[in-house]
């Protein structure tokens, strides 16, 4: 609804005819010398006259208070709006209409009428009550307001404008999708609530073998392995199941349409990539997982979330995701060395355009994780597979997509994958 416009002139359609007709009575009166039709116009100019003392004396219209239930709303979902505004009136009758502006990334009806008579039921000074719903469409930081008030007079004659509350800030941030739990190892539930390990015993004999990649190291090359496969291999370090988990979101602005950088809800793409992670996180972080939340470039996106029900937690990481922003400067190819030597738990990757040469700069990372899964919102079959046969766990999201379906394949995908890996011994 567009912002509404203020009206100057104090008179309705009614009162401007009255207005008309009283002065036609008078030059008339004159002209004709019809005695009458001054009383006429003498007439009208009082009830002009009383709908301008009802209004602008008799009547008085305070401060509004503002309330959103809740004030943070997901995309896609709907807050309750309530006004109340303190009004006295003289007189019991005369029509209010009110309507509040809302942006853009609102939907819903902000406007309605009201009668003076249901304000005065206890009392000259009892409340304007008005209350409506918004559906959020947009994500972003947006405002509410001014609510505009127009009474008028008994007569309808003689109307008022009043703006007695002013904007009220209401954010939107990305839609939450529900995710299934699923193991993320062999034997495992995942996270904090279970601390199995995935420590294979002692000795080079109960190493886990597993294909050489660029970037390991020469001295972690199994001989053994080497010579029975006859292609080189290395040996997978044995570790105790981590408790940590990283979801990596891509903001380089390479990755999306122009539009993810001039402002907030604008690139689908990006959008729905914005949900994809902050579903995720919470899926992770209610398996228990410690879970960070990193842009490409190293920078945390917010606060690591702990692996319990913290709600206070998850409102700031939403608060933080209402805002973001794709960024200008690409670094997703140099992501894998920012790991090498380590070994990581779950890693999420989430980014928007992949090239044949993303994947081939990414495969070194597939093999630095327990879990490494690629989520794609510009898809392209050669890249995805490529990333496939490097390890990575791929997948292509976008607003059409069904997210839980994606993550149960994929998820379930890695589990069934460090099953079968668990039987692989030198």
């Amino acid at each position: 609804m567009k912002r509404p416009t203020s009206r100057n002139w104090p008179l309705t359609v009614r009162g401007g005819g009255a207005l008309l007709v009283a002065i036609v009575s008078f030059v008339a009166a004159r002209e004709l010398g019809i005695v009458e039709l001054m009383y006429i116009g003498c007439l009208l100019l009082a009830l002009l006259v009383a709908g301008f003392a009802l209004l602008h004396i008799g009547r008085r219209v305070g401060q509004a208070e503002r309330t959103l239930r809740p004030d943070v709303v997901p995309v896609g979902s709907e807050t309750r709006v309530h006004a109340r505004v303190s009004m006295r009136s003289v007189s019991p009758f005369g029509a209010i209409r009110w309507s509040d502006h809302l942006p853009e990334a609102l939907e819903g009806d902000a406007r309605g009428d009201a009668s003076v008579l249901a304000t005065r039921s206890a009392g000259p000074d009892q409340p304007l009550d008005i209350a409506y719903s918004a559906r959020a469409v947009r994500r972003g930081v947006w405002s509410i307001g001014p609510l505009t008030l127009r009474t008028t007079d008994p007569f309808g004659l003689v109307r008022r404008t009043h703006t007695p509350a002013g904007d009220t800030r209401i954010v939107a941030v990305p839609a939450t999708i529900p995710l299934p739990h699923v193991a993320i190892s062999a034997g495992e539930a995942g996270g904090a609530l279970h601390a199995s390990s995935d420590q294979l015993g002692q000795g080079a004999d109960n190493l886990i073998a597993r294909p050489y990649v660029p970037g390991d190291s020469m001295r972690r090359i199994h001989w053994r392995a080497t010579a029975h496969r006859d292609t080189l291999m290395v040996r997978q370090e044995e570790q105790e199941s981590t408790h940590a988990a990283t979801v990596l979101l891509d903001l380089g602005a390479p990755r999306w349409d122009a539009s993810a950088r001039d402002g907030t809800g604008q690139d689908p793409a990006f959008e729905s990539a914005l949900s994809t992670c902050v579903s995720i996180v919470l899926r992770l972080a209610r398996d228990g997982y410690q879970v960070g939340v990193i842009d490409t470039d190293g920078t945390p996106i917010c606060e690591p979330l702990p692996g319990i029900d913290a709600p206070e937690d998850v409102e700031q990481m939403l608060l933080r995701f209402a805002s973001l922003t794709s960024r200008r400067h690409d670094t997703l190819p140099g992501l894998a060395q920012r790991y090498a030597g380590a070994q990581a738990g779950p890693i999420v990757l989430i980014t928007g355009i992949l090239r044949l040469q993303d994947a081939d700069a990414l495969a070194p990372l597939a093999h630095h994780s327990s879990l490494p899964i690629l989520l794609v919102a510009t898809p392209s079959a050669e890249a995805l597979e490529r990333a496939t046969q490097a390890g990575w766990r791929t997948a292509a999201i976008g607003p059409e997509v069904d997210l839980a379906g994606v993550w149960s394949e994929v998820a379930d995908r890695g589990a069934h994958h460090a099953e079968a890996s668990s039987h692989v011994y030198a």
